[in-house]
């Protein structure tokens, strides 16, 4: 939920700019990686700076996210 409320408020325009509020956030292809609940989780979105839309693709556990399944 934190993401969510972090996220309904920023005014990104660059990934820079989304670091301030997630330091850890990481591009991977088209894609923008977050750790969120505590590292437990990974949650996978498609950011559009421009329009300043975020699409959530996946929210997968590490063992999960690592298998790499979710790039495809």
């Amino acid at each position: 939920m934190n993401w969510c409320r972090i996220t309904r408020a920023a005014d990104w325009e660059s990934l820079a700019a989304m670091r301030k509020d997630f330091a850890h956030a990481d591009i991977v292809g088209r894609r923008t990686v977050f750790n969120v609940h505590g590292n437990d989780y990974r949650l996978v979105a498609r950011v559009n700076y421009r329009t300043k839309r975020v699409f959530i693709l996946h929210i997968l556990t590490h063992a999960v996210y690592d298998r790499g399944e979710w790039k495809k």
